[in-house]
């Protein structure tokens, strides 16, 4: 551990198991003793007692065994311990939390050291430690004969629960470090004491007991496997969006039918822009039967004005839609949908910006902004090119409301998805030409025919009291809004 001091007033304490790690290191660290030939067969209920872990987080019996570990460790070699958690250290980085790097990059701005603080053996740990590149590890340390074996004692506390409180403020106080100014995030109940010692305290994948905790105590709740701001509904980890696409179902929407194709070519997992057209205000629900039907979650660029209404801002900001502020040159959005996809998740946009008006309503080719290029050249996300024809008869941009009195004759909604985009990679402006040109290759072939829309077919694409001539060809272009 570092002894001098070189750091500023905080710190930020990050627990182990369900907070940094999507699971518990248990098993992995089990396993690996047993290859290692450090330990044999499974103890009676090993599988049944790590599952419950996973799924609820320490409980007493738990941290029994945890704690009876020093005992059974006694006679085993320190240097074996710790090649056997070398092996492994590689499997336990891949079972880190995907956004806990941009909580890690955010205290290296601060300039605070992040530490790993964990009732889990220091000996086991600090390999893992070491390549995630924390800065120093606060764990259970056990005692070590002049033969390099453990010797069946502990060196300091065992670090859990008012234990980890000790061993933190030691380690702060060989440091300089201000627990005050420090930050401190875990899972479990038992790390009440730690939490409640620092001045920021976050609650991450709380277990059932630690909900109640955090309401009480109002202390923020974080979820490292999603975008900051997604909520989660507590215990059972299931985010709101989640909930929403169950409902986000053909069924739902008795005045339209749906024509849905190629959902196949929707990623199962890793970083992907989808990219739509934009037709009408039903566009985005049209898409979350497309995001529904893969089995995903996707996290939509919408305008502000989404987020500043009443109810469905919160409900939009809850699952995960990132902010768009128009005209205001801000470089937040793009940020938020890059970490979003460095996090391997989903993002959907509409490079046209807004729903084209008048005459450029009904032109033949589609025109994009370059957003949607420049994520993939920064992410290497896969984009996959949506095409969404017929919306605009569910609710044209003229009413403020959809037709959803049209139950007999009701009308269809094409949603066709594509391959993924074919981008070069060296021009933005080249890249985005090739995702438009895949997405009007999605649409039907009216789409590609030259049209003289009517007086009525021009008033449908304007919002509700539009003044200007409607037959005005330089009438406002996609992303112009």
């Amino acid at each position: 551990m570092t002894s001098s001091s070189t750091y500023g007033r905080g710190a930020a304490f990050f627990d182990l198991d369900r907070t940094l790690l999507s699971g518990a290191s248990g098993e992995v660290f089990s396993d690996a003793m047993r290859t290692a030939g450090l330990s044999s067969k499974p103890f009676p209920g090993e599988k049944f007692l790590f599952g419950l872990f996973n799924a609820i987080g320490e409980t007493l019996p738990s941290m029994a065994l945890a704690r009876q570990a020093v005992t059974l460790a006694k006679g085993r070699s320190q240097q074996a311990v710790s090649d056997a958690a070398e092996q492994v250290a590689d499997r336990l980085v891949s079972m880190v939390q995907p956004f806990a790097d941009a909580s890690f990059t955010a205290h290296r701005e601060a300039g605070r050291p992040i530490v790993l603080a964990t009732t889990t053996p220091y000996d086991l740990v600090k390999p893992f430690a070491d390549k995630l590149g924390l800065d120093d590890v606060v764990a259970t340390q056990y005692g070590v004969d002049a033969d390099g074996n453990y010797d069946g004692t502990l060196v300091g506390p065992f670090v859990w629960s008012a234990g980890k409180l000790e061993a933190i403020t030691a380690w702060a106080a060989e440091r300089g470090i201000d627990l005050a100014d420090s930050y401190a995030y875990s899972d479990s109940v038992y790390d009440t004491p730690m939490l409640d010692a620092v001045g920021f305290p976050t609650v991450v994948n709380p277990d059932p007991r630690m909900v109640f905790m955090a309401a009480a105590r109002r202390w923020p709740t974080l979820n490292l496997d999603v975008s900051p701001g997604v909520v989660k509904i507590p215990v059972v980890g299931v985010e709101v969006q989640q909930l929403a696409l169950q409902f986000a179902r053909p069924s739902a929407y008795p005045y339209v039918r749906f024509d849905v194709s190629g959902i196949e070519n929707i990623p199962a997992e890793g970083p992907v822009i989808l990219c739509a057209n934009h037709r009408s205000y039903f566009d985005v629900s049209a898409m979350s039967i497309a995001i529904g039907k893969s089995g995903r979650t996707a996290r939509f660029l919408g305008k502000k004005e989404v987020f500043d209404a009443p109810i469905v801002g919160m409900i939009a900001a809850a699952m995960g839609g990132i902010r768009v502020d128009r005209g205001t040159g801000s470089d937040e959005p793009m940020k938020a949908a890059i970490e979003a996809l460095n996090g391997g998740e989903m993002v959907s946009i509409m490079p046209e910006g807004t729903i084209p008006r008048g005459p450029a309503f009904f032109e033949t080719q589609l025109k994009g902004r370059w957003g949607a290029a420049q994520l993939a050249h920064d992410t290497g996300a896969t984009v996959i090119p949506i095409g969404l024809w017929g919306t605009e008869k569910v609710w044209p941009r003229s009413s403020r409301m959809p037709k959803v009195l049209n139950l007999t004759d009701p009308p269809t909604v094409r949603i066709r998805v594509g391959e993924p985009v074919d981008l070069k990679g060296k021009s933005v402006d080249a890249d985005t030409k090739r995702i438009m040109k895949a997405i009007m290759a999605e649409l039907p072939d009216e789409a590609r025919e030259p049209k003289m829309p009517t007086a009525d077919e021009l008033a449908l694409t304007y919002p509700p009291g539009y003044l200007s001539n409607p037959t005005d060809k330089s009438a406002r272009r996609p992303g112009a809004d």
